[in-house]
């Protein structure tokens, strides 16, 4: 097999969820991970306290991703993790092998009174191009894909509607459709001690976050 037929597999594959019959089989018990926030030492997996709403995020590598919300005020916690995919407990080569089905998320615990949903759906539109498909930037692959996952019909219709409000703004500047999903909150299965807070563990660290350029004209 020559170099160039084993890229064009390469490039093909991380571009295709799964089905059920083809993911992997993942564990029945979780992956090991840290206990506590990096940057503030609060609880990873709570609990939580009481008035505090959860959402996920998946806007390309988690690492960056995580820095856009763990700095918002009104965020209480944030930890990075797998989600929208098929395998249980998966590790991170599980889920870049494109056998999971999972994306790269970002877990957010916030304060509903001292920051909106809105506004942390502006920052995350803002935060990247959600036009590329099962990419982002020089990411390729399923786990680097467009998603918001929320609980409550409420707030996926906004959820929805900010998407609808994006892409036409993105569509007047030349930008091709919004590939983002909107789904109902997901699993989440949280990513090994190393990914939580990586950057603030490794200041000079990968970071592949990029927006369009185009703010996202909405109320907060």
């Amino acid at each position: 097999m020559n170099l160039g037929h084993i890229m064009q597999m390469f490039a093909r594959k991380p571009m295709e969820l799964p089905g059920e019959a083809d993911a992997l089989p993942g564990r029945d018990a979780p992956i090991p991970t840290a206990e506590t926030h990096f940057v503030n030492g609060l609880m990873l997996k709570g609990p939580y306290p009481e008035g505090m709403e959860t959402v996920l995020f998946g806007l390309g590598c988690f690492w960056g991703a995580e820095r856009l919300f763990w700095s918002l005020p009104g965020v209480h916690v944030t930890a990075v993790g797998y989600a929208g995919g098929i395998t249980p407990n998966p590790t991170y080569q599980e889920v870049c092998s494109g056998q999971t089905g999972h994306n790269e998320v970002v877990l957010v615990v916030y304060d509903p009174n001292a920051i909106s949903f809105k506004a942390l759906l502006r920052a995350f539109w803002e935060g990247h191009d959600p036009t590329q498909g099962m990419r982002q930037g020089n990411d390729v692959g399923t786990q680097y894909r467009s998603g918001i996952y929320v609980s409550g019909a409420d707030r996926q219709a906004v959820a929805e509607a900010s998407r609808a409000d994006y892409a036409a703004q993105l569509a007047e500047a030349g930008y091709p459709p919004i590939t983002t999903e909107v789904l109902d909150e997901q699993p989440l299965y949280f990513a090994e001690d190393y990914h939580q807070q990586y950057l603030a563990k490794n200041p000079g660290g990968y970071c592949g976050l990029g927006g369009t350029g185009i703010a996202c004209a909405q109320p907060s």
